[in-house]
């Protein structure tokens, strides 16, 4: 029973899916000046968790040939053999029905149409379809896993609000310089799997100068909180200093010390990510203690 309870884990790809819901939980807490309402954020983070489970286990249904092949995911479940496709399918229907129940009933109808288009784009079209058809896989596939910011705005206030656009942008610009890093090291592995990513088809070389690019876009897109007056300085503090190493991670692989780099320039990514948006749920609980006084510049009277 523990065993099989493992496996059925190891399908919801739990690390991936908690930066997500962590995402998701700091886009809910932007979303009002205080506290957000304690049932829309356990039912609706419960919700975005279920789904993203949903869609992390149709994608090991969709992949099982290739992760066959490929070295770092012949462990998992269906390739390994302890659990059949049937199973896998019912386990990710079971999720998704849940995570829409859930939605649609505790929370609101457009947290729920958002998740399951979310769903669907990351399970469907990034899996089943453009992870095979296109070196931009990851960059056009790269929206419906920067959906959870939005996803958590909205369970919230029932709106899809700039500010949380913004958040989306964020993780859709990070996501090409993060996963190329792992496509690096990696590639062939995807090259033995025939999956077109970016530097099996355009070369090493070109796919660092990419990530090269993506980073600065990044550090330009983790600006805009600051500039549109949603977060303050102790944000753009914290973005400047993550981005400017992220930046240097991305120039040095340009002409890497070693080829494990490029593992460490992924592994930075996520640490980068998380303390990104712990830096914008911090700075929203600091605005207020950080905002000037209003009697600043005047005497008080009495």
């Amino acid at each position: 029973m523990a065993v099989a309870f493992g496996q059925y884990w190891e399908l919801t790809k739990p690390r991936v899916v908690a930066l997500l819901v962590f995402t998701a939980l700091v886009g809910m807490f932007l979303a009002v000046p205080g506290l957000p309402p304690l049932r829309e954020s356990v039912f609706g983070l419960l919700g975005i968790w279920l789904a993203a489970s949903s869609a992390a286990a149709i994608n090991h249904l969709i992949d099982q040939r290739i992760d066959r092949i490929m070295a770092r995911t012949a462990h998992r479940p269906l390739p390994s053999g302890t659990l059949r496709p049937v199973q896998v399918l019912l386990f990710a229907i079971a999720l998704g029905v849940a995570s829409m129940a859930i939605l649609v009933l505790l929370v609101n109808t457009l947290t729920a149409v958002l998740t399951f288009f979310a769903l669907i784009g990351y399970a469907i079209i990034y899996t089943g379809f453009l992870k095979r058809a296109t070196p931009q896989n990851i960059v056009i596939g790269g929206l419906a896993g920067a959906a959870p910011p939005a996803l958590g705005w909205a369970a919230i206030t029932g709106t899809l609000d700039p500010h949380a656009l913004l958040l989306v942008l964020i993780i859709f610009v990070w996501t090409p310089p993060h996963f190329w890093a792992l496509a690096i090291f990696r590639r062939e592995d995807y090259a033995r799997a025939l999956i077109p990513m970016l530097p099996v088809t355009h070369g090493v070389t070109y796919t660092r100068w990419q990530i090269l690019f993506y980073t600065v876009l990044l550090l330009v897109a983790t600006v805009l909180p600051w500039a549109t007056g949603m977060s303050g300085l102790f944000y753009l503090g914290g973005a400047l200093v993550l981005g400017a190493v992220f930046l240097w991670y991305a120039w040095k692989l340009l002409d890497p010390p070693d080829e494990f780099f490029a593992m460490r320039v992924f592994n930075y990514s996520i640490v980068y990510l998380m303390a990104l948006f712990a830096f914008l749920l911090l700075d929203h609980w600091l605005q207020p203690w950080l905002a000037p006084s209003p009697l600043i510049g005047f005497e008080r009277i009495g």
